[in-house]
């Protein structure tokens, strides 16, 4: 039994080193009224956005009769339901995408570096605990911060890597990104082309 304490400790002491620092963003605070016999009875909803700034976020929503009892509970219910997305060189995204959860429509565009984070409130936050420094994005229809963040993970599910395109389709990862590089070049000098006429 002796033995047991130790291991039970160094156990602990791992859990803690191998959970890196988080990046915790408040997206949204509601206060919600229930009328009872009494009068009204307040609470508090609150969304976060939980990430590691490396290519793993997660939202959750919490509601208590206090705000910080809400943003605790959104805190947990968002590092529970985190998910990797890959990064193009660690700062952008991979591919344009397109997000949908009821009216909100989010599109999210790769950008070049120095571009930074063109995004509004909701989409910054989830973007900013990602660790995704240049992106532009774009919502359209609803402005109410679940649909936006609900869109925005959507959208973030879609994305794939040319490893995992390569993978899917029986190819070479260099083939992949070799014919993204061509459309590239071939849209660039359509465009060209247009405004010369």
């Amino acid at each position: 039994m002796a033995r047991a304490k130790p291991e039970k400790r160094d156990r602990d002491r791992d859990r803690n080193r191998e959970e890196p620092e988080l990046i915790e963003k408040l997206v949204n605070i509601n206060r919600v009224a229930k009328v009872v016999k009494g009068g009204r009875r307040f609470g508090f909803a609150a969304l976060m956005v939980v990430g590691d700034g490396r290519g793993r976020v997660g939202f959750g929503t919490g509601k208590a009769r206090e705000v910080p009892e809400a943003v605790a509970k959104a805190t947990a219910a968002a590092k529970r339901s985190m998910i990797r997305v890959p990064l193009r060189e660690a700062r952008t995204i991979h591919h344009d995408t397109f997000g949908r959860c009821g009216a909100g429509k989010v599109i999210l565009r790769t950008a070049p570096q120095g571009t930074g984070i063109i995004a509004g409130g909701p989409l910054r936050a989830v973007f900013e605990a990602l660790g995704i420094q240049d992106v532009v994005a774009k919502a359209i229809g609803s402005n109410n911060p679940h649909s936006m963040v609900n869109a925005t993970f959507e959208a973030l599910k879609n994305m794939q890597s040319p490893r995992q395109v390569a993978a899917r389709r029986n190819k070479k990862v260099g083939d992949i990104v070799a014919n993204r590089e061509a459309a590239r070049s071939a849209s660039e000098q359509t465009t060209e082309d247009t405004g010369e006429e």
